[in-house]
């Protein structure tokens, strides 16, 4: 039973993180306004940058909810996963940039494990998820999201193959 709920919450990780990406190739750079609005961070560098966009977050929670209802899940629940899950890209982004890296660097780890690990702590309460099942939950997101990049990738979804 774990198993099964494990699998549906990486699902919504999923769609929680693929929602920007798509709405990016659907409207381009229509309703992309920065959620940092241009503002720098105290060492001059963007707060996050450009590509983290309102209609990102927004894409991401409204998906990640109507996928929790299909699921079987309450439509806050699948919120509560968008919304933790963009808190966790907005901190790799920060970090990212105090690193100087720019949009769409390749940080391994840095890149999955705060959006995977941010929603499955969230959850666990709601799903009774131990430490070895967000453990698991973050390494399975982790690989999934490593091996999907390419298929991605390919299928024209991502600008680069990682």
């Amino acid at each position: 039973m774990q198993f099964l709920v494990l699998l549906m919450l990486l699902g919504l990780l999923g769609l929680a993180n693929g929602a920007p990406v798509i709405a990016t190739k659907l409207f381009g750079s229509r309703f992309a306004q920065p959620l940092d609005g241009g503002v720098s961070f105290i060492d001059g560098r963007p707060l996050f940058g450009g590509s983290k966009t309102i209609r990102g977050i927004v894409a991401s929670i409204a998906t990640t909810g109507l996928g929790a209802l299909v699921l079987g899940f309450e439509l806050s629940t699948g919120a509560l996963i968008g919304a933790t899950a963009m808190a966790g890209d907005l901190c790799s982004s920060f970090i990212q940039r105090r690193l100087n890296l720019v949009p769409g660097s390749r940080a391994t780890g840095l890149d999955q494990i705060p959006e995977s690990l941010l929603p499955l702590l969230a959850c666990r309460g709601l799903f009774g998820l131990s430490l070895i099942d967000i453990v698991v939950g973050v390494a399975g997101f982790f690989i999934g999201a490593l091996l999907l990049s390419s298929v991605f990738f390919r299928l024209g979804l991502r600008d680069r193959p990682y």
